[in-house]
């Protein structure tokens, strides 16, 4: 779940029931959109969604970019509310007393919590961004693509790549209850320039009840742009849906990018 980017924005407001997501609604402009037209291999026109080669992405480019729900595997359905998406699990302050030599690892790991609660995970765009977000069954899935600062981008793909290892497992508290976060390194398929996968397990407590937060992140870079994915929930892992977006994603943004119109078939995706 959560650049907005900061990367990709800041996003629930809902309890999916008593074994769903729990989550509070921030008030945000709904950025959902994307669906993709047949490919375009000639130059676009001056008023294309498309953004030519070598030029910054734009809005309607970032639009372009976004996945929909002939990209997704399984029975992803799109929503209109996912600008406001925000889960309360991911909100706390890490315990420090866990990392014992380390204690910048400790504002690492609260600022993996703090990014993905606010949808932020690359930090702040420099340029045009959009998301969307699809709902299956008690998991969500939000998909996000903007420009970067190329500096910050690249700082912000070390961190990543740096979570496994100082945030493996540590505490998180609310003032109120203790949960446990682990992070592990997850697998993408070899698609930009830059990539890493993360998975984030969150255990607690819901309304009294033990609770399992599993979240797969994935975040690619392509030139000064970058994707990220975070999809799932209380119903276990989503890392095919995960990589099957990052895939597909990173084929739209390189298209958008040369200057084509993404297809609507992923099938006809090179």
């Amino acid at each position: 779940m959560t650049p907005r980017p900061s990367r990709p924005v800041r996003l629930l407001a809902s309890a999916l029931t008593a074994g769903a997501l729990l989550i509070t609604a921030a008030c945000s402009d709904d950025g959902d959109g994307g669906s993709g037209s047949a490919d375009v291999t000639g130059s676009p026109s001056a008023d294309s969604p498309a953004a030519a080669s070598g030029a910054a992405l734009t809005e309607a480019g970032a639009q372009a970019a976004l996945v929909t729900e002939a990209d997704l595997e399984d029975d992803w359905s799109k929503v209109t509310d996912a600008a406001t998406w925000r889960d309360k699990l991911l909100v706390g302050t890490v315990d420090v007393a866990d990392f014992l030599t380390a204690k910048a690892d400790a504002a690492d790991c609260q600022k993996l919590l703090d990014s993905l609660h606010g949808e932020d995970l690359l930090g702040k765009p420099s340029g045009a961004s959009a998301l969307t977000g699809f709902e299956q069954g008690d998991s969500r899935l939000l998909y996000q693509v903007a420009a970067y600062d190329r500096a910050a981008l690249d700082d912000s793909f070390t961190w990543l790549k740096s979570l496994p290892t100082e945030c493996d497992s540590f505490t998180v508290t609310d003032g109120k209850d203790k949960r446990t976060v682990e992070v592990i390194e997850t697998s993408l398929p070899e698609e930009g320039d830059a990539r890493q996968g993360l998975r984030v397990t969150v255990r607690g407590t819901v309304d009294g009840a033990p609770t399992t937060l599993t979240l797969d992140v994935a975040a690619v870079r392509v030139g000064s742009d970058a994707l990220t994915v975070t999809a799932g929930g209380l119903d276990g892992d989503e890392s095919d849906s995960t990589k099957q977006a990052a895939k597909l994603g990173t084929q739209r943004l390189k298209d958008v990018q040369a200057g084509k119109t993404p297809s609507a078939d992923p099938g006809e995706q090179d």
